[in-house]
């Protein structure tokens, strides 16, 4: 058990430092393309993807993390997987070809049609890259995964923003979007060395693809639920209203997305060998789950505060529109910190069910928001999007919970000095705010409250609420010496 606690945190570190560089990577990429193209551009690129976005939750078909969750697997079960996966994104590719006619009609957008054309590619591009992925999970090799990710950034945005320096327009997006799935396939077939073998029957993989499918319907109803406004939006408001709604998300969701991502790929690893340990396992969610609210808390504080600044720098005076949403969004960060690591306690405890049940449940829930804000154009979807999650957010806690090793009361205790050293950090930053007013540099302003609130923060965590202890015991894992990472399946 030590040995898995290392790798894990050594794997969080890792993936931690490679999202951080990845952030910046995204935070540049949106600063500038956003800067060389228009809001059009954009808004053309999300009408395309609210097709191709739910046919790509079929690419892995939810079998690398059927891959990942196994206690034992075999070469024979990863190289049929790689195969289905194989097909599934075939079928995909051509599908999102058929459709693209109709999306056409939807949106009254001829220029649609190539573009999702286009994109089709990245099906099957992702999904030769699904079970090395998995693969590379499994053994616990975020350094590797970082390293991958990183490289298929800077390689996505550079391609991207030279063609939207040569006047391509809106194919700069298209061009990152095939480039991304094509450099960090080909990086994970390198890294891993390993070739599938042929399909074969019988191999014990129906298991896998019960849970995969169960996965996969779970992700399907989530996407639609969480990506319906911006059909309603394109449809009844324009690709200029689209545009500006998709920048705002886009921009609230990369802190959660990020973190998520660093955190839940090694917690799930991690609690998925153990699933038959209840103490274990409720110890080390709890840790993870106080270390992603830990973070969220202050990055919520920071979007909600500084919001007209943040658009400002990141985007431009040209989608200073954006700022209202953005701020009207940015409570989901917060939200979406709290609920989303609940999901790997369910998966990792073969849970996928419940799973499922909860997102057939958010899914009317978020749509009525979408149908009532509609009205009211982008700042009304936003804010009826906001409250719906927030209201939400109780019910879910206690569900998912219910029956787990791990009690609410155990959240409870697990955030609490993080929210209790959130409100003194928002009064610090808010009063950085009323002092500068709307004078100075919004580089200035976010320079000086985002140090000023990440100051306080940080002491009132560390010393006051007496964390540092916790903090401490993970930088000791880290500095041991590098662990055998032998090839497994």
């Amino acid at each position: 058990m030590k040995d898995l606690k290392e790798r894990a945190v050594r794997g969080g570190f890792a993936k931690l430092c490679g999202q951080a560089a990845n952030f910046a990577l995204r935070l540049a990429s949106i600063a500038i393309l956003s800067r060389l193209l228009n809001p059009e551009d954009f808004g053309l690129l999300a009408m395309a993807t609210v097709v191709t976005g739910v046919y790509g939750l079929f690419t892995s078909a939810g079998l690398s993390s059927a891959t990942v969750q196994r206690d034992t697997i075999t070469n024979a079960q990863v190289s049929t997987l790689f195969w289905i996966n194989i097909a599934v994104g075939a079928v995909l590719a051509l599908a999102c070809v058929v459709t693209a006619p109709v999306l056409v009609a939807f949106f009254h957008e001829p220029r649609l049609f190539w573009v999702t054309v286009a994109i089709s590619a990245g099906f099957i591009l992702n999904a030769a890259g699904v079970q090395h992925f998995a693969l590379l999970q499994r053994q616990l090799r975020y350094i590797a995964l970082a390293v991958i990710e990183t490289v298929a950034q800077v390689a996505s945005s550079a391609v991207a923003i030279a063609m939207a320096l040569a006047g391509f327009g809106y194919w700069a997006l298209v061009a990152m979007a095939i480039v991304s799935p094509a450099v960090t396939t080909a990086c994970m077939w390198l890294t891993t060395s390993w070739i599938p073998g042929l399909p074969r029957l019988k191999v014990g993989t129906g298991a896998m693809l019960r849970f995969g499918g169960t996965l996969t319907l779970n992700g399907l109803v989530i996407y639609v639920a969480y990506n319906l406004e911006k059909v309603l939006l394109g449809r009844f408001w324009g690709a200029d209203a689209l545009g500006l709604y998709g920048r705002a998300y886009q921009l609230v969701t990369i802190p959660t997305e990020n973190l998520n991502w660093a955190i839940g790929g090694v917690a799930f690893s991690a609690l998925s060998r153990l699933q038959h340990d209840p103490v274990r396992l409720k110890n080390y969610f709890l840790k993870g789950y106080s270390l992603v609210v830990s973070a969220t808390i202050p990055t919520t504080i920071f979007c909600a505060l500084f919001s007209d600044d943040i658009v400002l720098v990141v985007l431009g005076p040209k989608w200073v529109e954006a700022a209202v949403i953005f701020r009207l969004l940015s409570p989901t960060v917060l939200i979406f910190g709290m609920i989303n690591p609940l999901s790997w306690l369910l998966l990792s405890s073969g849970l996928q069910g419940r799973s499922l049940a909860v997102a057939l449940v958010i899914a009317p829930l978020v749509i009525s928001a979408y149908l009532i804000g509609l009205p009211y154009g982008p700042n009304g979807v936003a804010l009826a999007y906001s409250t719906a999650m927030t209201l939400w957010l109780v019910p879910h806690v206690l569900w998912c919970l219910h029956g787990t090793p791990v009690s609410p009361w155990d959240l409870f205790l697990a955030v609490r000095r993080s929210f209790l050293s959130g409100i003194v950090a928002a009064a610090a930053a808010f009063i950085v705010l009323l002092y500068f007013g709307q004078q100075g540099h919004s580089l200035l302003r976010l320079t000086l409250g985002g140090c000023v609130m990440a100051g306080v923060y940080c002491y009132m965590i560390l010393h006051v609420m007496g964390q540092r202890a916790f903090y401490l015991d993970l930088l000791a894992v880290m500095r041991n010496p590098s662990l055998d990472r032998k090839a497994e399946y």
